[in-house]
């Protein structure tokens, strides 16, 4: 048997449903344990912080995975790397920010945490994807280092930042603008390189606009049917929605899994 390694994007492809209301279809659980118990290596590839990621890591029973976008690397359950942003860059965006009046948020720690200066932050950023501590007195020229940030605004306020030329950005609602790692093809190298295995044997799974990093020729890339349409021209092959059993109805397609 050819031995295969997989790595595969949460929102969107493992997991199903809304932000709030995220599960992982049977079908997916089901063809993850298959592919384990075929030999296979299975891991997740997400931009998702690391402390974020980690529970859906454990309820899968997976020790493997890329985190924080690429910068981010975790081997047998241990973080064994996290990169933080160009703190120079990051301190020029939020600089920006303050000369033009608009709000910022910033996650500097391995948490759920993000912290920011203004309390009207929470209600901009229309979500509640970490917890929101508001420090009217944070001044982030004092910060040591950046893992993300977060800066409410609208895709055309987005144009007006030129300091966001110098960052790595992702969109994932209308509401807010990330500034985050955005290389999961250099995690996905940077594994594959621990495992000593060839790129050729790296299968991808993805959905969505951050995605496009490690949907590469180096490998065999695999788009979900509920995927954006870019990723899908960039595919080995598309399969079916998260929540109608893709991943599932891929593997046994492929002959990975019975």
């Amino acid at each position: 048997m050819r031995k295969r390694y997989f790595f595969f994007d949460i929102d969107g492809t493992l997991a199903a449903g809304p932000v709030d209301g995220r599960y992982v279809p049977e079908s997916t659980k089901y063809a993850l344990a298959e592919l384990r118990r075929a030999g296979h290596g299975v891991a997740i590839c997400t931009g998702r912080a690391h402390a974020m990621a980690r529970p859906y890591m454990e309820q899968l029973g997976l020790a493997d995975m890329v985190c924080d976008g690429g910068n981010g690397i975790v081997i047998d359950g241990s973080l064994v790397a996290l990169e933080p942003l160009d703190r120079d860059a990051c301190i020029r965006v939020l600089e920006e920010c303050d000369r033009k009046g608009m709000l910022w948020g910033v996650s500097i720690t391995d948490t759920q945490e993000r912290l920011t200066r203004d309390a009207r932050f929470a209600d901009a950023v229309h979500d509640t994807y970490m917890n929101t501590t508001v420090d009217p007195t944070l001044d982030f020229h004092d910060l040591p280092l950046f893992y993300k940030l977060f800066i409410p605004c609208t895709v055309e306020e987005e144009s007006r930042l030129a300091s966001l030329a110098n960052v790595p950005t992702a969109r994932f609602s209308p509401y807010v603008l990330f500034v985050e790692p955005v290389d999961k093809g250099r995690g996905v190298k940077r594994m594959m390189e621990h495992y000593g295995a060839s790129l050729s044997d790296a299968v991808v799974f993805g959905d969505g606009m951050n995605d496009l990093s490690m949907f590469l020729p180096d490998w065999t890339c695999i788009a979900m049917g509920n995927a954006r349409p870019q990723l899908k021209e960039r595919a080995n092959y598309v399969t079916a929605d998260v929540d109608k059993d893709g991943i599932l109805l891929a593997c046994r397609h492929f002959g990975w899994i019975d």
